[in-house]
């Protein structure tokens, strides 16, 4: 660590400069997490899943001089070097030959010196995470090294997650800020790190089985294939003694799945989001049963919590508003966009963008992103509750709810759904007459989708969000061609 801080000097990395890495997890994604502060400089994780494109808007933005790529990524090297002209070192960390034009990352440690570490800390900027890029082009979040502890330090204050001694799988991706607060506090408790180059069902329940770890973070789509895989019942998982989850909403039907699957788990779940640092309330073990199980916990003890109408009011216990928080787990602000800053910074709370209420014991219970409540015959209808209907039905694998145009109720609840393996797009269980029956016993009228489409997949961001935006476009696609058939075929 300390020598690769000593080569990322030689290379002009000073103080907050800016250093970015687009790789599969790996042992070198966690010495740059640790090198690159001791040298005096700031992450910036790149979401694998980015096209170059998107890749180059992010090292533009943020100003990055030195990009680290792995094997998988290497080949970017070619765009990036027109379309992100600012990058001025790229660094190989793969096990492959190092491509023309880079630097080698083992060469580089081994003829390098150590360094005494640089000392950022507090409000020195620790690095710029990019918004995943859900609900439109990502944002840089700005997040201090004040932010980083203590989100880490208040996650394992429970006592619930994570312990010393522990070894914590990495399968969650490493650029995601959800696996670095589970790195961070592993590291703080001074446990072992092992790391699966991405998620995969099955290297996942092999590499368990094999090196035994009791902790692993997952996000809940990968909680759902991990559970339902048909070869999960031949793996032994039982080194497994906690799991963290969170990064989206996890469907009842997943989570009660999960337990039956895995009896002597400690779940615990973690909401934030990465303006956070990331975790702003925890569900711990003990507070999975009962209602409390469709909650995203209490305040974790880092984090301060309320309910606000749009006047930024609390509102009463049980009634919807935004959820928001502060804290010193909050982040700076986003990089170069002060007036957004500003606004999600407002009154002193940051605005998460989520609906949810609290109830009289202070369990928070989201509802739905603020962009994505459907208003369908003037009634709100969250799709959150609606997805948790669906997943109690055995033929239904995940979903996603979404609001499309509608003429006579001005939008209209759309389901896209992932059926379980051997249930069938026909078979009589999984129809949507029988789905929208089955949604009837759970929610109101109003509430049960009426329309519905089947894929054999849901789009999922790089750190395993549901991308209903991608399902909007898709399905006004569909209905522009199926449009433009109608009309040819009357022409």
């Amino acid at each position: 660590m300390a020598r690769l801080a000593g080569a990322l000097q030689q290379l002009g990395v000073a103080a907050g400069d800016r250093v970015g890495i687009v790789s599969l997890n790996s042992d070198r994604f966690a010495e740059y997490l640790m090198a690159v502060p001791w040298a005096g400089g700031a992450v910036t994780p790149i979401n694998i899943r980015w096209t170059p494109a998107e890749v180059a808007y992010a090292m533009n933005d943020s100003g990055t001089r030195v990009l680290l790529l792995d094997d998988a990524f290497a080949p970017m090297a070619a765009v990036l070097r027109e379309a992100a002209p600012g990058v001025q070192t790229y660094i190989h960390c793969g096990d492959g030959p190092t491509p023309a034009g880079m630097l080698s990352y083992e060469e580089l440690v081994a003829g390098s010196e150590p360094v005494e570490d640089a000392y950022r800390h507090g409000e020195d900027l620790a690095g710029i995470y990019y918004t995943g890029g859900t609900t439109g082009f990502p944002k840089g979040v700005m997040l201090s090294h004040t932010n980083f502890v203590t989100s880490g330090l208040g996650t394992v204050a429970t006592g619930e997650l994570l312990e010393a001694g522990a070894t914590l799988l990495h399968a969650a991706p490493m650029f995601h800020l959800a696996d670095l607060a589970a790195w961070s506090g592993l590291t703080i408790l001074g446990g072992t790190h092992l790391m699966v180059p991405f998620f995969e069902p099955v290297s996942v329940m092999a590499a368990i089985q094999e090196h035994r770890p009791t902790d692993v973070l997952l996000v809940p789509t990968m909680i759902q294939v991990l559970v339902d895989h048909p070869e999960s019942a031949n793996y032994d998982l039982s080194s497994m003694k906690r799991m963290l989850y969170g990064g989206s909403s996890i469907a009842e039907g997943v989570l009660r799945r999960t337990m039956e699957r895995l009896p002597g788990l400690r779940l615990v779940q973690a909401y934030g989001q990465t303006e956070a640092s990331p975790v702003v309330t925890l569900l711990l073990p003990e507070d999975h049963h009962g209602d409390w199980l469709r909650s995203g916990g209490r305040a974790a003890p880092h984090s301060e919590v309320a309910v606000l109408d749009l006047d930024g009011r609390p509102v009463a216990d049980g009634d919807v508003g935004e959820i928001c928080c502060r804290g010193a787990h909050v982040m700076q602000g986003y990089w170069n966009k002060p007036e957004q800053s500003a606004e999600a910074l407002r009154g002193g709370w940051l605005h998460t963008g989520d609906l949810g209420y609290l109830d009289a014991d202070g369990f928070v219970f989201v509802v739905d992103r603020l962009k994505d409540m459907i208003i369908t015959g003037g009634e709100n209808v969250y799709s959150a509750e609606v997805e948790n209907a669906l997943s109690m039905h055995p033929a239904v694998a995940s979903s996603a709810v979404i609001g499309v145009p509608d003429e006579n109720y001005g939008e209209r609840v759309h389901a896209v759904v992932v059926l379980a393996a051997g249930s069938g797009t026909e078979g009589e269980a999984a129809t949507a007459a029988a789905l929208q029956a089955f949604c009837r016993e759970h929610i109101a009228g109003y509430k049960v989708p009426r329309s519905f489409e089947f894929l054999e997949a849901l789009p999922v961001s790089g750190a395993g969000k549901i991308l209903k935006r991608e399902l909007r476009e898709g399905y006004a696609a569909a209905q522009e061609t199926a449009a433009q058939e109608t009309a040819g075929a009357q022409g």
